[in-house]
């Protein structure tokens, strides 16, 4: 497996409800920390990706707006975005700008305030993420969507409410520890199930929240990252697919065929297998999608995803630690900053920094990052 491209730092904001700066200031609050990490100065980067889902704020053209406050004029900038997946999709442009040889190191900076409108409102965009003909017209919306994944996978497989809280009790734990996570609460089973359906049979807490958040990741050459960096973190494998952005198109509601393809791709592309993986981040927008997220990527077989929560598999003492930071459930999911967190996760545990979570000798680890209902899928395998 080559190792051309690195990650040499991380950062993020604290994930919160109502974050009361500007875009620009809560942009800036995950790239102070990512600099510093990497110890680098403005003039060492030479270009900059902007990542975030439009609508939420009124700013057009964020990325433009965002790079001159940090100082990074007259350096290129863009504006990638695929939904939830948009720092992802972010990360891996970055990668084939410095593969191409085109730029030597880049900024990926993922944000998004969620605040600056209502709860009703937020749904109503998010609604739009899928097809604005056929679906979100009649109401649609992202907790109805993967409600119906969770009743297609309780009807194939036979999994249970109780086996998605599971995943919320496991989420809760970790988040607890999780300085920069949105709920820092113990759960309890009975506290999940007995909580109030939002769209059956998912409850209160089978949904993560709305935040306002930020996150940044630098990328360097091989070179610039043996030049500046004493603890690079390698990217081996990337994966990206597409799927039926209408419902009627998909074969299967039990599992996200974008996630597939994506994990195959990047497990050749690192020539790595799913039990090469330390530690993985799943994208747990809602509790069904963990509970996909470990078929998809090949830890279980089709079905048998249940028997590594009900086993205690993807505790931090398991066979395969996922989300042991408390995930999308328990940090919120700022839209364009989701997967630039979930990378900070992995970098983390990689360079043996993720303290109180720290999974022992982690070397590979897996980014699954997922925009809208499955449309877009993102894998990365990193090593250390």
């Amino acid at each position: 497996m080559a190792k051309d491209v690195a990650i040499i730092g991380v950062g993020q904001s604290a994930f919160v409800r109502g974050y009361e700066g500007s875009i620009r200031e809560l942009s800036f609050e995950a790239y102070r920390e990512a600099m510093q990490d990497a110890g680098i100065a403005a003039s060492d980067l030479d270009a900059s990706i902007v990542c975030s889902a439009p609508e939420y704020d009124k700013q057009r053209s964020p990325s433009g707006l965002i790079a001159e406050y940090l100082g990074l004029n007259p350096q290129p900038t863009f504006v990638v975005e695929s939904i939830c997946s948009s720092s992802t999709t972010g990360l891996r442009t970055a990668y084939a700008l410095i593969k191409s040889g085109l730029h030597d190191a880049v900024a990926v900076i993922g944000f998004q305030k969620m605040s600056e409108i209502s709860s009703a409102d937020s749904q109503e965009r998010m609604g739009r993420g899928a097809d604005i003909m056929w679906e979100s017209p009649f109401g649609t919306t992202m907790p109805a969507y993967y409600a119906m994944h969770a009743r297609s996978h309780f009807e194939t497989y036979g999994s249970t409410e109780k086996d998605l809280a599971q995943i919320r009790v496991k989420a809760a734990k970790y988040g607890q520890l999780n300085e920069k996570a949105v709920y820092r609460k113990d759960l309890d089973m009975d506290k999940v199930l007995e909580s109030d359906f939002v769209a059956s049979p998912l409850k209160r807490f089978d949904c993560c929240a709305n935040a306002d958040g930020s996150s940044c990741i630098i990328l360097a050459s091989a070179e610039k990252a043996k030049e500046f960096s004493t603890k690079p973190v390698w990217i081996l494998g990337l994966g990206s697919a597409t799927a039926s952005f209408s419902m009627t198109g998909r074969e299967t509601y039990s599992g996200l065929e974008s996630v597939r393809q994506a994990a195959r791709q990047a497990y050749t592309m690192s020539s790595m297998k799913p039990e090469d993986i330390d530690v993985a981040e799943v994208h747990d927008c809602f509790t069904i999608a963990e509970l996909m997220a470990y078929e998809n990527l090949g830890f279980a077989e089709p079905g048998r995803g249940v028997e590594l929560i009900r086993n205690g598999e993807t505790y931090l003492e398991g066979k395969i630690p996922v989300n042991v930071d408390g995930g999308l459930l328990s940090k919120g999911h700022p839209i364009g900053a989701t997967g630039g967190s979930q990378v900070r996760t992995i970098v983390l545990q990689l360079r043996g920094e993720a303290g109180e979570i720290q999974v022992p000798g982690a070397e590979v680890g897996l980014v699954h990052n997922v925009g809208g209902v499955g449309i877009y899928g993102n894998v990365i395998i990193l090593g250390s």
